[in-house]
């Protein structure tokens, strides 16, 4: 069983030859290995064999292609040509390409000596030598403490913002009158019908237009007496509904 160095990588060879991806232990980017023709193909003529000396040359996945012409071309059609039931030869010369790709490979990661990975050189810290899941890269790791710390700031002033100026008073949702919603104004927006909220003479609570006991203390709201007419007992006079004093003689109304 092949054994590599990295945690985790993938074969990704045919009948025709041998390649292999090995995978970053930190972010999982690969590095895919050149391409070795396989010798026991060869002899069998099968009438795919690459061009004198030409090989797929071994790049990061994901860099920039290089220009490999005609060879890159055939190279990639082959290896998609998977296949089971090696020979024993075939089986030979898969190990020792694995071996020569493995140390192809190595040069393109580090071991981290506290965890003990291989990681790509984007995932390792030069100046520390370690990964930088051990030791970040410094002007990386401040500008994200800055960003998770602005993120709390925003978070904490959202939590102390006061959003909204208004008063916490009942008010009536639904007209009485007509039964429609009622509109935030003191009148119906559909029959104008008064939307003030009726006072308990008794306690003094507010109660809706459509409540016909108080709600603090039980007082019958349809029975509140009429507010006095105004007439003088003493001296007969006629003041305005609502007057405490009679205009003509002083008498308490």
């Amino acid at each position: 069983m092949l054994q590599a160095f990295t945690r985790n990588y993938q074969d990704n060879s045919t009948e025709a030859g041998y390649q292999f991806t090995f995978y970053c232990d930190c972010c999982n980017d690969g590095y895919k290995s050149s391409f070795i023709e396989s010798s026991t193909y060869k002899k069998r003529g099968a009438g795919r064999l690459l061009g004198q000396g030409a090989s797929v040359v071994g790049n990061l996945l994901g860099g920039a292609a290089r220009d490999l012409g005609y060879a890159a071309e055939r190279g990639t059609d082959i290896l998609g040509e998977r296949f089971e039931g090696h020979s024993p030869e075939w089986q030979k010369e898969h190990e020792q390409a694995f071996e020569r790709a493995q140390n192809e490979a190595r040069q393109h990661f580090h071991r981290c000596p506290n965890c003990n990975k291989y990681v790509c050189d984007q995932c390792f810290n030069e100046d520390e030598g370690m990964c930088v899941s051990c030791a970040p890269r410094q002007e990386i790791y401040v500008a994200k403490a800055r960003a998770e710390a602005m993120k709390r700031n925003i978070d904490e002033k959202a939590q102390n913002a006061t959003v909204w100026q208004g008063e916490l008073e009942s008010k009536t949702t639904v007209c009485p009158q007509c039964g429609k919603p009622a509109g935030t104004g003191k009148f119906c927006n559909n029959c104008g019908y008064s939307l003030d909220l009726k006072e308990c003479p008794q306690c003094g609570a507010k109660n809706a237009q459509s409540v016909r006991f108080c709600n603090n203390c039980g007082m019958n709201l349809e029975q509140v007496a009429a507010p006095p007419s105004g007439l003088c007992s003493a001296c007969g006079q006629q003041n305005e509904p609502g007057t405490k004093f009679c205009g003509n003689c002083g008498n308490k109304l």
